[in-house]
């Protein structure tokens, strides 16, 4: 028999107050950011699908603030405005986060952690695995499926590769919006040839060339013909967009890259087993990607010495989270059959920080609980008598 929902309530917050209290055991110091929140990291630095969810409000002086969507940027300023700042530090928290979502409550709880300053990024990203795993046994599931990835493989992949600089900045854009990415590279891989125009050696010159001399030559010449501002956008801006778009249908991704890049999206199995396939894919396309498959085989190995069985983790090297801070290792946990919403969800963004305004680069990981949804799996498990099978 199902719990009332009254009940489940008080269930949830009982758990989650406990699962706090292990995390504060573990290390990790309360954080309790405000929930109104300067509007623009959110939309400057999160994914499209939190950007169109936002709850948005100005101010008297005409700032633009929000409910907070989720506590990682949150905490990471308010750790950045600290004494600790630049310090190794980790912060637990427990709280409301604020989205539109069609069909779900706009307001629900996030538990969370988040790690800042630790050099040591594999034990720190097997850390983060390890103690959401535990948070989630704790609950009473154990039928949990663990799925990950590393946008840091995809970008050293990117980075190895002979392409302009306006691809590159493209595709690792374009990582995390999956949707874009596929069309980008099913284009590439229909066209039999570049598209050819009166001014394709102009096009190309600025596709290869430095991109603030390419940005100013092109504003120059919408400045030069009296464009000032289109359907809203700046001349800078429309330049930006004209300079990537027109490398886009002039063809410049080679074909030998779009086949590595493509070869390189399809991996998967085991963390082991994708490191080996990815062994291999450097082998066969002469390239050195020595530094970001050294990280992935210490964070196995870390992962190992957590306890953690790796042979149950599905690793892929196109998994992403659709968050445009992350730049690292990343993971969700599901409850098995269930392939839609994660119970928990996370990974590293080190560039976050300096993104909102650190002097210096401070590495960052955490990850974030979802509790009504873990409680509706610990009700439905209760329910059944049976939390599963583990993972």
């Amino acid at each position: 028999m199902t719990q009332p929902a009254a009940s489940r309530a008080t269930g949830s917050a009982a758990w989650a107050d406990t699962l706090l209290l292990s995390f504060a055991e573990a290390g990790y110091q309360r954080a309790q950011p405000a929930i109104l929140q300067p509007a623009e990291p959110f939309l400057d630095l999160s994914g499209e699908d939190i950007r169109k969810s936002l709850y948005l409000t100005t101010d008297a002086s005409g700032e633009e603030l929000c409910l907070r969507p989720d506590l990682t940027i949150p905490v990471a300023r308010d750790y950045l405005a600290s004494a600790k700042a630049g310090q190794p530090a980790g912060f637990c928290y427990l709280g409301p986060v604020f989205r539109y979502r069609h069909g779900a409550a706009s307001e629900f709880q996030q538990a969370g952690i988040e790690s800042f300053g630790r050099q040591d990024r594999a034990a720190a990203d097997a850390e983060m695995l390890a103690l959401a795993l535990e948070a989630v046994a704790a609950s009473g599931v154990s039928d949990i499926e663990i799925r990950s990835g590393d946008v840091a493989l995809f970008t050293a992949l990117i980075d190895a590769l002979d392409l302009y600089p306006v691809w590159k900045r493209r595709l690792i854009k374009d990582f995390n919006r999956k949707g874009d990415l596929e069309m980008d590279l099913g284009r590439l891989a229909l066209a039999e040839a570049p598209l050819r125009n009166e001014y394709e050696g102009v096009l190309a010159a600025l596709a290869g060339s430095d991109r603030k001399a390419a940005l100013a030559l092109v504003t120059d010449l919408m400045s030069i013909a009296g464009a000032s501002n289109v359907g809203g956008r700046s001349v800078a801006e429309i330049a930006d967009r004209f300079l990537e778009q027109s490398t886009l249908k002039g063809g410049a991704l080679p074909r030998d890259a779009l086949k590595i890049i493509t070869a390189f999206l399809a991996i998967s199995g085991t963390p082991d087993q994708a490191l080996a396939q990815l062994r291999l894919l450097t082998l066969s396309s002469n390239l050195d990607l020595t530094a970001a498959l050294a990280e992935l085989e210490e964070r196995i190995g870390f992962m190992v010495a957590h306890g953690i069985d790796t042979s149950k983790i599905r690793f892929s090297t196109s998994f992403g989270r659709g968050l445009d801070y992350y730049t690292g290792f990343e993971f969700e946990l599901h409850r098995q059959g269930n392939g839609v919403e994660p119970l928990v969800a996370g990974g590293r963004y080190d560039g976050l920080l300096g993104q909102l305004g650190a002097a210096e680069p401070i590495p960052a990981v955490g990850f974030s609980i979802w509790i009504e949804a873990l409680t509706e799996v610990r009700a439905d498990v209760a329910a059944t008598g049976s939390a599963g099978s583990a993972a």
